[in-house]
């Protein structure tokens, strides 16, 4: 069987979840099936992966535009695929596309929905209501679509009526074990402005709207004074977005120290290390089908505060691997807290709670690293979408 796998990020371009994602399911699909990989950007050197740039034509298009440039090439280029796998709405329409084309099933990876990210269109403009096509025609016309959560199950139903809820399965994010263990290495931590005999709580994430950082920046505020903040924060969306987290981190700063932000994206020893040196992990993110970062940080023996909202109920046992903050939220797609004060109390609360008892943090961390081995390991995710790509091709 050939897999043609349709991403726009891949290694070394990756910045979200979506990319760590595909990266790994590449690996471990590998060991028994060949795999094509079609990407975003220059060219790679990995042997059976493909590069595709943006037409010289459409350099200056809006960006909903220049993706389809890039998605007319993929599909092209799938003849003689056997499964088309797309992630994202970036590589959707070059599945759907090369479906059509080639009459080869079009497997889709939902990480996240266009309907739930309504603030995407202060990024793209009217290139939202173009992403927000793409999705939509993919998704509806997909042999099976592949949600991260059973919460992002629910999303996708809700969001896209017209599927039949038959193809609509369940398989879970992972994360490589090897690759993600603690690093205890003070020097390394240091070097990043963190002081590892201090408490600190850690964030991990893209400057967006989805992550909830502004939220974070505020429940700082009423943290221990003794407690460090590090946010591992960068790719903002816009440069609103960027201008008020910019705004916030300096409030913080001038009322506390111990507030460090690294703007760049650190290799993996660098953050294993931050995450080592930390207390807690925080995940204050208002939509989140899953969240990659909180298996890393489970990996890494962190404890881990999250928002109750789409898949992270599933990866946080509370109580026992950390703290589910509660949250209500308008269902308007935005994902906005009704209360947004009482959802920064709260997740202030639940972060003193658990930096506050270094010793329970330790267990709670301890039991995190075990449901990560348990539950989230690529070989059984593997093996789960090669069972869906034996099904559509049976079909």
């Amino acid at each position: 069987m050939r897999v043609d796998l349709l991403t726009k990020e891949y290694p070394p371009d990756i910045y979200g979840g979506a990319g760590v994602h595909v990266t790994e399911l590449v690996r471990a699909l590998r060991t028994d099936t060949e795999v094509l990989v079609r990407c975003f950007g220059e060219p790679r050197d990995e042997a059976d992966t493909f590069a595709y740039r943006v037409p010289a034509e459409l350099a200056a298009a809006n960006g909903s535009i220049t993706t389809l440039g890039v998605d007319l090439q993929m599909a092209q280029d799938c003849g003689g695929a056997d499964v088309v796998h797309s992630h994202t709405w970036y590589a959707n329409a070059g599945g759907h596309l090369a479906k059509l084309l080639h009459g080869v099933p079009h497997v889709v990876t939902a990480h996240s929905l266009e309907p739930l990210r309504p603030w995407k269109a202060e990024q793209l403009g009217g290139g939202y209501r173009v992403s927000s096509w793409i999705e939509k025609t993919a998704f509806e016309a997909a042999d099976m679509v592949i949600a991260v959560s059973d919460g992002m199950r629910r999303d996708i139903l809700a969001s896209y009526p017209a599927l039949d809820p038959e193809k609509v399965t369940v398989v879970y994010n992972g994360i490589d074990l090897e690759r993600w263990t603690p690093l205890h290495d003070a020097d390394k931590a240091r070097a990043l402005g963190i002081d590892p005999d201090r408490p600190a709580v850690i964030f991990v994430g893209r400057i967006t709207r989805q992550k909830g950082l502004p939220y974070l920046l505020r429940a700082a505020r009423m943290l221990p004074p003794k407690v460090q903040v590090i946010l591992c924060a960068g790719a903002p969306d816009t440069p609103e977005i960027l201008a008020e987290v910019t705004e916030l981190v300096a409030g913080l700063q001038a009322e506390r120290d111990g507030v460090v932000w690294i703007d760049r994206l650190l290799p993996n020893d660098e953050l294993r290390a931050a995450l080592t040196a930390s207390t807690v992990f925080v995940c204050p993110s208002i939509y989140e089908p899953l969240g990659i970062v909180n298996l890393e940080a489970m990996a890494c023996g962190l404890p881990v505060v999250g928002t109750a909202t789409g898949g992270i109920p599933e990866v946080i046992v509370d109580g026992v691997t950390g703290r589910l903050v509660p949250i209500q939220q308008l269902q308007d797609g935005t994902g906005t807290p009704t209360d947004p004060e009482a959802f920064v109390r709260d997740l202030a609360a639940a972060l003193t709670e658990v930096v506050s008892d270094p010793e329970r943090a330790a267990r709670m961390g301890a039991a995190g690293r075990e449901r990560a081995e348990r539950e989230f390991s690529w070989t059984a995710i593997a093996e789960q979408t090669r069972a869906i790509y034996r099904s559509v091709t049976s079909s």
